[in-house]
This record gives C-alpha cells, sequence and structure tokens, in this order.
C-alpha cells in the first residue's frame, strides 16, 4: 500500500486509530466502535504498514501510542471531527454529536466549582456530546492548545500566545477553609495573628510558593506550610481534624465548603484578583460545535456568578 496515496486508505483506519489512541486497550476501543478485538487488530496492522511505524506498543497497563501516534493525533482527530461536522450540515436541525468530543482544560478547581453545571448546560445545548475534563494549570495551558491536546481551557492566565483567543469569564479573589471545630464557637473570621499562626495547606503545581506567602511577604510576614499538594479535592481529607488552613480561590472554597462540612472564612489578607479566562485556537473560531460549547461554560459562570 502507498501510505502517501489517500486513494488507497480505507478511511475506517483513522476511526479505529482514535479510539486506540483514546482507549489504550484494543478490546476497549472494540467496545467502543462495536466491533470485534479481531477486526481493531487487523486494523492495527494496516495501520503500521499505513505510516511505516509501530504507532502502539505494548506494556505493562495497556497499548502505549509512540513519538508518531502523538504526532498523528490532533490530524487524525481534527479530520474526523470535520468528517462529522459535515454530516451535520445535511440537516442543521438534527443533533450529530453522538461519538463526538470536546477536551476542556481546566484545573480541578474550576472542576469542582463549574463541571456539573458545564454538563448540564451541554446535556441541553449538545445532546450525547462527551465531555473530556482534562487537568492543565497556567503554566503549560497555552502550549497544550496549541499542540491540540486541549480544544477549550478554563485558566487564570497562560493564554498569552499570539494563535490563542481568549474571553473574560469573570474576576477570581481568594477564601480561607478550616475545620470548624478548630473555631472559638461563632467565630466566623481569622485575625491576620491567628491566620499566620496556624499551619498551612498549600496548593500549588510547584509546591513551594503561593500568592498568600507573596502577600505575607509584603507585610514583613511569613507562614508555615506544613504539606502542599496538587488537588483542591484533597483538602477535605488533609484538614479535617487539624488545625490547618488553607487559602484557595473563592469558587473551590464555597463547593468544597458546601459538600465537606469545611468552614469558610474571609482571607485577612488584601490579596489582588486576577482574571478567569476562556481560550482556544484562533483558528477554530467559527467552528460550531466548539461555539456552542462556549457558550455553554459562559452560562455556566454566569449560574456560578449570579
Amino acid at each position: 500500500m502507498n501510505p502517501m496515496n489517500i486513494a488507497n486508505l480505507d478511511l475506517n483506519l483513522l476511526k479505529v486509530f482514535e479510539a486506540l489512541h483514546d482507549e489504550s486497550s484494543a478490546s476497549r476501543a472494540a467496545l467502543r466502535l462495536g466491533v470485534t478485538q479481531s477486526a481493531v487488530s487487523a486494523a492495527l496492522r494496516r495501520l503500521r504498514e499505513v505510516y511505516a511505524d509501530q504507532l502502539f506498543v505494548r506494556t505493562g497497563r495497556g497499548l502505549a501510542p509512540t513519538l508518531r501516534a502523538n504526532q498523528l493525533k490532533p490530524v487524525v482527530s481534527e479530520a474526523l471531527n470535520k468528517c462529522r461536522q459535515s454530516l451535520a450540515m445535511v440537516d442543521p436541525t438534527a443533533h450529530q454529536y453522538e461519538g463526538r468530543s470536546v477536551i476542556v482544560g481546566m484545573s480541578d478547581d474550576f472542576e469542582i466549582a463549574y463541571g456539573r453545571r458545564l454538563i448540564e448546560e451541554i446535556a441541553e445545548r449538545a445532546p450525547k456530546l462527551r465531555l473530556i475534563f482534562r487537568q492543565t494549570h497556567s503554566q503549560i495551558v497555552g502550549q497544550a492548545l496549541m499542540e491540540r491536546s486541549l480544544d477549550l481551557a478554563i485558566t487564570a492566565g497562560g493564554l498569552s500566545e499570539r494563535l490563542l483567543s481568549r474571553q473574560v469569564l469573570g474576576e477570581g479573589r481568594y477564601q480561607c477553609l478550616v475545620d470548624p471545630a478548630s473555631l472559638a464557637p461563632g467565630q466566623q473570621q481569622l485575625s491576620l495573628d491567628e491566620f499566620v499562626a496556624r499551619e498551612h495547606i498549600l496548593v500549588s503545581s510547584g509546591g513551594f510558593i503561593g500568592i498568600t506567602d507573596e502577600g505575607l511577604a509584603g507585610l514583613g510576614l511569613n507562614r508555615r506550610v506544613c504539606a502542599s499538594t496538587t488537588h483542591f479535592a484533597a483538602l477535605p481529607f488533609l484538614l479535617k481534624g487539624s488545625q490547618a488552613v488553607a487559602t484557595i480561590p473563592a469558587h473551590a472554597a464555597h463547593s468544597i465548603a458546601s459538600l465537606s462540612g469545611l468552614a469558610l472564612l474571609p482571607c485577612p489578607l488584601d490579596l489582588p484578583r486576577y482574571p478567569i479566562e476562556l481560550g482556544w485556537r484562533t483558528s477554530n473560531l467559527l467552528d460550531p460545535l466548539l461555539l456552542k460549547v462556549r457558550e455553554a461554560i459562559v452560562a455556566s459562570f454566569t449560574r456560578g456568578n449570579a
């Protein structure tokens, strides 16, 4: 088979490639596609001939993509999505979203606060579309969007690349979480002295310095961080039964407090506010599906800030 001649290529092979890359398993790819595992294995053999590469190698945890497969994935998925989009054009009133997915990058504070609302908005606007939430943060989000590992991203900064577009969704601020058992009866805030005296749980991708340390340094103060984590969802388990305090974005603090029973307190430091932004590749500005998801994200934030 001539790998450079599309006339000789069975385009169904690209659907198999996409499923194998997403699922990392021939059996799961077969379930997803509604075919037998042997059919997937046969398709993989043909794909290896077409691209002159192993594409996927077996490991102890399933099939791992090669460098070539990772390079091919965004190109193949974008091509398949264009085909799916063309089918929707046959009947603009039909909802052609089954089998399609959109990858939204965000840190887990946004996922905790807005994920459920976004799922509900998508169910109304694009039925049967699958959302894929993928962890990211401001230091890597721009590159992830440019490399097409994300379709959209919700972030606090990091969207400065020339080929990216962005929309401000709101303004972020900070609040504190503590175990209510560590407070005096009726206590609804921490003084700055008590705040500094307590141990702190830091949520950070780096694990050492946070915005709170910068705010305290401006006052000539410092704090003791007893532990750091990369996951906001871990805070209820790290704070319960302790005297520690965590200072985190208010949207996540509200959601975590409402489900965990932690006490939500104002931050005694005057920390700077920050813009919350939605970003995407400018080249996808008019993609009808991404427009729907962007509208759903804006609506989710409007509901959350109402």
